[in-house]
């Protein structure tokens, strides 16, 4: 490499942030080679993007903040092309890296092609087949408009294979939020958040739910809302609650009748917070992929309320089950977990905090 490239890394939102440190991180390594600019696009205006989010994490602050902020998939992916198309023809950059599958990552992904950049995906390939989920779309459009696609498990290498990506320019590197997940487990652990709120480790549920499939229903809501109230009878469950998830709870007058001494709905939490309540739960019910990841690295077992998921690899090694959203499988899988049949489960290959290292290994190679 005869000159110092240009990399401008977006991010979106909370988990995008928490992907891009360990990877800024590893360019600073090599500052002779990589000049990197990060941009927030705003999309998600997260209250915990604040000083201490940047001091106790160590984050990167960006560069560069868009301010986007909220709108339809459609009115939000306009904003930030329109913002981020100023951004990129000015600063002209050599590589545009990207993360995950937000909007943010979508929009970025048609800059680059009609501008002429080159792009980077990070967590490429991953599918649940379900092109309901606006996610789906996000992801399919990012790899195929991507030059180099940077893969956490092994059925992305497969999809993109099924899709016709060529093969030079895929790379299986790992997962990329373990490399977060490992660089902040320590300091999470010195969180106080099960004193604050009464827990003993391994004797709690902790609950999210956040996708409008779930939460936009209200007879699906009111039927899984049902069926963990009860659950909570046996073992308390932690529910920080997702704003969205909160307005319908609301709307639809579903918070008279809980039990809220052992169904407990909480603020959303600080990312330390929430890593140390993971750590140290019996298990977590969920409907998030990224959490799906998470729990599967601490050796958490994890009931997913959703019908596929993009992860299948936490599937096929028994950290995680596809329960649906019907409430008496979802009760089934519970009680599979507290009879203490859960299967032991084991860390997927490349798992392993260094991702960032073949990333950037991988970026000298190829942009030499």
């Amino acid at each position: 490499m005869n000159t110092t490239k240009k990399i401008t890394l977006i991010v979106g939102a909370r988990p995008n942030y928490m992907k891009s440190s360990p990877l800024i991180e590893e360019f600073k390594k090599h500052q002779d080679k990589f000049s990197v600019k990060l941009i927030h696009t705003g999309q998600h205006y997260d209250h915990n993007l604040s000083q201490l989010f940047f001091d106790h994490l160590k984050m990167p602050k960006p560069d560069i903040h868009l301010g986007v902020g909220s709108g339809s998939h459609a009115e939000q992916t306009a904003k930030i092309m329109v913002e981020l198309e100023k951004v990129l023809l000015s600063q002209k950059p050599d590589l545009v890296v990207v993360f995950g599958d937000v909007n943010s990552t979508l929009a970025a992904a048609l800059n680059t092609a009609k501008i002429g950049i080159k792009l980077a995906h990070v967590e490429a390939g991953l599918r649940s087949f379900d092109n309901t989920m606006p996610e789906e779309i996000n992801r399919i459009i990012t790899d195929r408009l991507s030059d180099y696609l940077f893969v956490s498990e092994k059925s992305g290498l497969n999809n993109l294979a099924k899709e016709g990506i060529a093969n030079n320019k895929i790379f299986f590197v790992g997962n990329i939020m373990i490399d977060a997940l490992i660089n902040n487990l320590e300091i999470a652990g010195k969180s106080d958040i099960l004193e604050k709120l009464k827990l003993k480790p391994r004797e709690y549920i902790l609950m999210t739910m956040h996708r409008p499939a779930n939460v936009d229903n209200e007879e699906l809501l009111a039927g899984l809302l049902k069926a963990i109230d009860k659950i909570s009878k046996t073992i308390p469950v932690v529910f920080p609650c997702h704003p969205r998830t909160a307005n319908r709870l609301e709307e639809f007058g579903l918070l008279s009748g809980l039990n809220s001494q052992s169904l407990r709905l909480i603020d959303p939490l600080g990312y330390l917070d929430f890593l140390h309540l993971q750590a140290e739960s019996k298990f977590v019910l969920t409907d998030s992929g990224g959490i799906q990841e998470e729990t599967t690295f601490l050796k958490i077992p994890c009931i997913t309320m959703r019908d596929n998921t993009e992860r299948p690899i936490t599937v096929e090694i028994g950290s995680n089950v596809i329960a649906g959203t019907k409430p008496q499988r979802i009760i089934e899988e519970i009680d599979q977990i507290l009879s203490g049949k859960n299967k032991i489960c084991q860390v997927p290959e490349l798992w392993d905090g260094q991702t960032a290292v073949r990333i950037v290994e991988t970026l000298i190679r190829v942009l030499e």
